[in-house]
């Protein structure tokens, strides 16, 4: 007996002992919980992969696309601006108690335990939205006990640092949905060529369905199999009371009207901007593939997404997509050298190849201004300067060659002068003013002006036979428009790291002034002539209503059309990739595209004039004789010159005072014909 009595106390104190011990256990573990719950809270998420693609960014500061080494291009887009239709849908077939739970389903962690013991394998997981996110932003998906305490490590911290709301919309934003596309708007442009926002119940339904199996439930690859998947999420939302039986069975009646899989656009803006900006600034700027990829830059750029709109239309208004015939254009602003708008091709999607900046190309007559420049700078030669357009045979290289060259359709216009040259594009004139220049100053301006692509100095390069890129032209063309100072063009403006340090910031620039602006200004004057009544751009004046001076250019394979206005110059390339001939019909499709680009492009700024330098005299005169004009002439016509090239012999065929003609004469009709030439434009 005495032996039982002290039995109870021992037990006693041992159920007391291990109570206290379990006490302790339980309050060492909540604090190792809180511990741990309070350290993830203050630790910092890892970056997502989403997040270390660096950004483009255009002018205004918008996100135009990203880079990442799987090509993906986000579109992110906030919750309110996706159908309430496919977030319930979601919800419903991927985790119906988000709203309720911390970021575990512990029930469905507790079977899914079970199963694995049982199994003896990894075999079922009870992954919620938030942990799908965990995985899906800092994770791989190998089914590993190691990742599984790594996810449920940044679930908890995503659990606490966001709220419910924005965990979802991270979601809908990332999660892939096949055929390239990551999130939901990307989706849903894909599928269905509508905004998130415009979806209803049916395509709700099944763009929920996609993600347990891209492959398998793409309707592109598996109608079938993508309908049934659509029938079990409306089954779901009936049975979580999110919609009613009888709405379910009209969605599952209706006919999908999916977007035919070839007709899918790049979803990237720019997208040939976008490659030039990334072999940019990975070639010249010092920025690695790594960083590019992966290291969160932010990239600043010049393009004005208007003027790139514009151009984009231009070009789908202007090419025949059916057609194999190629373009190219690119805008860059003169007084800063920018690159404002970039089409390389009339479909990315088939081509990735930018012929905006093909070095392979003939300008043809596009290239002739340069020659002209050449004459007007070295003082060689005026606007009125005159040679015989008939057909010649030009002997070069100390005689021991020739060339002859013909004109278009075999028409010669006999004496012309330089204007008139340029307007109807003299081939006998163009080659006469070369081998009086001298091709090596040719090509010496054209270097000034910014092509670096080698020249040949042969006659025909007054034909322009030595080929050049879109790019270059219209580089060189700003230059004449910006009054002879070239600024160098300019495609990146800054770019930053993840913490916003700057790692790149273009060089302030102001330019070097490479051509007299007054040889600028009178070739400007010439090559307005161009678009005026006998020009070779004359079928397009009715497009453009403000001051623009360009040239056309065809070849018997290239098309082009190369201009400017005070604030834009634009070179635009029709031709075929193969070499092959173009016919009439795609000849005449550079100059609409340029029309219509520059007139969208400028709509919201007001016609300009160009600039009058000083150095330049305007005088009158008559032009029949070429000299300067006096009262009695009846046909005579303002010329500008480089001040001391003008003519300084009146006309005497036409009677008048040839001695005493007044300054005002000279003078005053100047102004009137200049308020009539700026009266034109905002009139016409």
């Amino acid at each position: 007996m005495p032996q039982q009595h002290h039995s109870k106390p021992r037990r006693k104190s041992r159920f007391a002992a291990l109570i206290k011990l379990m006490l302790a256990a339980v309050a060492a573990i909540l604090l190792s919980v809180a511990i741990l719950l309070g350290f993830l809270y203050q630790k910092s998420l890892p970056v997502a992969d989403t997040d270390r693609n660096s950004r483009l960014l255009d002018s205004q500061g918008n996100i135009m696309s990203t880079f990442s080494a799987s090509g993906r291009s986000y579109e992110p887009v906030p919750l309110e601006r996706i159908s309430p239709l496919l977030v319930k849908a979601t919800l419903a077939v991927e985790d119906r108690k988000f709203y309720e739970h911390i970021g575990f389903d512990i029930k469905g962690m507790g079977r899914a335990i079970l199963v694995n013991l049982k199994e003896m394998d990894r075999a079922q997981g009870a992954s919620t939205l938030t942990q799908q996110l965990a995985r899906n932003l800092y994770l791989n998906h190998a089914k590993t006990w190691t990742r599984k305490i790594r996810e449920a490590m940044y679930t908890a911290q995503l659990e606490m640092k966001y709220s419910k709301n924005e965990i979802l919309q991270m979601y809908l934003n990332e999660i892939y949905y096949g055929h390239g596309a990551y999130g939901i708007e990307a989706a849903s442009q894909l599928y269905f060529g509508k905004s998130a926002s415009e979806l209803d119940l049916a395509e709700s339904a099944m763009l929920a369905g996609i993600p347990k199996g891209p492959t398998y439930y793409s309707p592109y690859n598996h109608l079938d199999h993508a309908k049934k998947r659509q029938q079990v999420v409306l089954g779901t939302m009936v049975e979580t009371g999110q919609i009613s039986q009888q709405e379910a069975e009209e969605a599952a009646a209706e006919r999908i009207r999916l977007k035919p899989i070839g007709q899918q656009q790049a979803r990237v803006t720019a997208p040939f901007f976008r490659d030039y900006i990334r072999n940019l600034v990975t070639s010249q700027l010092g920025i690695s593939e790594e960083q590019l990829d992966h290291g969160g830059l932010n990239i600043y750029t010049t393009l004005d997404p208007h003027a790139q709109a514009a151009a984009e239309e231009a070009v789908a208004q202007g090419m025949d997509p059916q057609s194999e015939l190629e373009t190219g254009l690119v805008a860059i602003d003169p007084r800063t050298g920018y690159v404002k708008a970039m089409v390389g091709g009339k479909n990315y999607k088939t081509s990735q190849f930018n012929h905006a900046l093909a070095k392979t190309r003939q300008p043809g007559s596009a290239f002739k201004p340069i020659m002209y420049l050449t004459a007007l700078s070295s003082k060689t030669m005026t606007g009125l300067s005159t040679f015989n357009s008939e057909p010649t045979l030009f002997h070069y290289d100390h005689n021991r060659k020739t060339y002859q060259p013909s004109n278009f359709g075999g028409k010669y216009l006999g004496e012309i002068n330089m204007q008139e040259a340029i307007a109807a594009s003299d081939n006998i004139y163009a080659v006469n003013t070369l081998l009086k220049v001298g091709a090596d100053n040719v090509i010496a301006m054209a270097k000034k002006l910014g092509i670096v692509s080698p020249l040949r100095p042969v006659p025909s390069l007054a034909l322009g036979t030595s080929p050049v890129s879109p790019f270059e032209m219209a580089s060189a063309f700003a230059v004449i428009g910006n009054g002879g100072k070239r600024m160098p063009p300019v495609a990146v403006l800054k770019i930053t790291d993840a913490a916003g340090e700057v790692l790149y910031q273009a060089p302030e620039n102001g330019g070097e002034q490479v051509v007299d602006p007054a040889a600028a200004y009178v070739l400007t004057h010439l090559m307005e002539s161009v678009f005026e009544s006998g020009g070779t751009g004359s079928r397009i004046s009715s497009l453009i209503k403000r001051p623009v001076a360009g040239k056309t250019g065809t070849t018997d394979t290239d098309a082009w059309m190369v201009g400017y206005t005070p604030e834009l110059a634009t070179a635009v390339w029709v031709g075929y990739d193969k070499g092959r001939n173009i016919t009439t019909l795609d000849g005449h499709r550079a100059a609409p595209i340029f029309a219509r680009f520059t007139e969208k492009a400028l709509e919201n700024v007001p016609p300009k004039i160009f600039n009058i330098p000083s150095g330049v005299a305007a005088v009158y005169v008559d032009r029949e004789t070429g000299k300067l004009a006096t009262a009695g002439c009846t046909d005579k016509k303002l010329e500008v010159f480089i001040a001391g090239t003008e003519p300084t012999e009146y006309c005497a065929d036409h009677g008048g005072d040839t001695e005493q003609q007044s300054a005002s004469e000279r003078s005053a009709p100047g102004k009137r014909s200049w308020w009539k030439t700026i009266k034109r434009w905002f009139t016409d």
